[in-house]
């Protein structure tokens, strides 16, 4: 264990909030870095990602909804783009607008990504107790459930 990260107690009824911070972003970290197809960086990965799910979008959004500048996102999209992972198309819809999409290479790249991930979470689930197994298959779809309704009443 790296010993600049607290240890994180087991579960528990009473564990504190910020206990369960802690496990979640060791979970996070654990299984991001556990995606290596393609060697991209964690910004790159979830801009792939992004547009993948969501479809093409233009530069200003794609910034916005990751939480960087539009010059970084614009470097980033240019570094992707060179590797043939996205492509820059006119937006049809404004003739002076460009939207950004994902390339047939770029979704096998996601898709190999997503499917290194799962495979690391579900070795971490594989070493737990049966009851706790359940526990967690039952509580992240639920949280999922309860961030997309919070985005969807905002």
């Amino acid at each position: 264990m790296d010993p600049a990260t607290p240890a994180v107690p087991e579960a528990s009824h009473e564990t504190s909030p910020e206990d369960l911070i802690l496990a979640v972003e060791r979970m996070v970290r654990y299984v991001r870095q556990s995606a290596v197809t393609g060697g991209l960086s964690m910004a790159a990965s979830a801009v792939l990602g992004r547009l993948g799910r969501e479809g093409p979008c233009r530069l200003t959004d794609l910034a916005r909804a990751e939480g960087a500048t539009q010059p970084n996102m614009t470097q980033l999209v240019t570094r992707l783009e060179r590797a043939d992972l996205v492509r820059r198309t006119a937006d049809r819809s404004d003739g002076r607008g460009v939207l950004v999409e994902v390339t047939d290479t770029g979704l096998e790249i996601s898709r190999q990504r997503r499917a290194e991930r799962a495979h690391a979470l579900d070795q971490l689930i594989a070493e737990l107790s049966e009851p706790e197994q359940q526990a967690v298959r039952v509580a992240l779809p639920a949280l999922a459930r309860a961030i997309q309704d919070r985005q969807d009443r905002s």
